[in-house]
């Protein structure tokens, strides 16, 4: 008999900005919640199988999500072979006021800082070939 394990997801009360902090530093999770943040309703874990133009294996996306889920920053509900996500972020403002909000901006100036950084190089190397 396949027996799923319960999913975990801490109660408000113990969601620490530590935790948020840390989990947040993994460029990839950082993507993928802001991603989720800013979608109206929940998204399957497949929707995030290409993440800044890399591919993530299944495997390694399922512990990115595992610890989204452990440090309070999503709720996952199992739907048939489906893991559908939402981001608690409601929850989390009322419990630190501004902490998401700047967390997501400060990636998306870093996110724009990269990208130009990296059209500057891909232009870079075509002028010397070229």
């Amino acid at each position: 008999m396949n027996v799923m394990r319960p999913l975990i997801h801490p109660s408000i009360e113990d969601v620490s900005v530590e935790g948020i902090l840390h989990v947040l530093s993994d460029p990839v999770r950082a993507a993928i919640y802001a991603e989720l943040a800013g979608s109206e309703g929940a998204q399957i874990c497949s929707n995030f199988l290409r993440i800044r133009d890399r591919s993530i294996p299944k495997s390694t996306l399922s512990q990115h999500f595992q610890a989204l889920r452990e440090a309070g920053l999503v709720r996952s509900e199992r739907r048939g072979v489906e893991m559908h996500n939402t981001s608690r972020c409601a929850e989390i403002q009322q419990r630190f006021p501004g902490l998401i909000a700047a967390i997501l901006n400060a990636h998306s100036v870093q996110s724009a800082v990269r990208t130009r950084g990296a059209k500057h190089k891909r232009d870079a190397r075509k002028t010397k070939v070229g």
